[in-house]
């Protein structure tokens, strides 16, 4: 089963004074682009939460988010009361020399200067990373199982876009005789429209032959059944094929142009557009698949 590149994934890990949430966003990409945001106190760790997402998740646009609440009285952002003591002093000085008013609302004023709130690292132990891991290891979990969800949607439209290509191509035989016998009808009427012209009969089978095997379609028939065939195998041939079914698009479309090129009839051109306007709806679609 295919999966899409699409995913969403969030899980918190409460400990008794904060809570650790991690989220995680995956969007279509051509290779794996990861971009993490994780405080400083964990930052030792995102090597190891970054080899994790790109083992797991091969290929997306990834972004890992991990946010932390204190939510006991003891917090890592402390006021800086020497600072704010400096700075009080440093006002109140600065402004009795220049005999201008003080502030109306000193804290207010005090707390939006440089240095005043300071943000100490705090020392993460092993059994707090030991569920924010596993809390890491749920968030890919619980987005992998998304990607699996979306692929299975994107998999039964895929089935049923590639059998209306399969019905449509069916469609075509009917008029592959009427157009050979149109075009040999209005090569000899037009034969005959040239007064006292003699020509080899012979010579004249022998070059519509010629004419009507360049617009022989069997081979491109052939070859467009077993593309979509190809196409359903490797959908059905486990996660990782969205390359792979993306090239087989390619070849699908080259033989549909060629029908188009060589039909010359007007119902099996509207049949060939009808097949070209299903198959960019699927090129629409295989961009996000994993």
């Amino acid at each position: 089963m295919i999966q899409s590149m699409t995913g969403f994934g969030k899980v918190t890990a409460e400990m008794t004074d904060k809570k650790v949430t991690i989220e995680i966003k995956s969007l279509n990409s051509k290779q794996l682009d990861l971009f993490t945001r994780i405080p400083s106190a964990y930052r030792e760790k995102e090597m190891q939460i970054r080899n994790e997402l790109s083992q797991k998740l091969e290929r997306g646009k990834i972004d890992l988010m991990l946010h932390v609440e204190y939510i006991g009285k003891d917090t890592s952002t402390k006021i800086n009361a020497a600072v704010v003591e400096g700075y009080y002093e440093q006002i109140r000085s600065l402004a009795e020399r220049l005999s201008v008013s003080l502030p109306d609302d000193w804290f207010q004023t005090l707390l939006r200067l440089p240095d005043v709130i300071k943000n100490e690292t705090v020392e993460v132990d092993e059994a707090e990373w030991q569920k924010v891991h596993q809390a890491v290891a749920d968030a890919i979990a619980q987005l992998i199982e998304f990607r699996q969800q979306e692929g299975l949607m994107l998999q039964k439209l895929f089935e049923q876009k590639i059998a209306t290509i399969a019905e449509l191509l069916k469609e075509v035989e009917p008029y592959e005789q009427e157009r050979i016998d149109k075009i040999k009808g209005r090569l000899l009427e037009n034969l005959q429209k040239v007064p006292e012209v003699e020509y080899d009969k012979n010579r004249l089978e022998q070059e519509l032959i010629y004419y009507l095997e360049k617009l022989d379609i069997n081979e491109e028939k052939d070859r467009l059944k077993n593309h979509l065939q190809y196409f359903i195998d490797t959908m059905n041939n486990g996660s990782g094929q969205g390359k792979k079914l993306g090239f087989i698009v390619q070849e699908i479309g080259r033989e549909i142009n060629t029908l188009g090129s060589k039909s010359n009839h007007a119902e099996m051109q509207k049949i060939v557009v009808q097949m070209k306007d299903v198959l960019e709806q699927i090129k629409e679609q295989i961009l996000n698949v994993l």
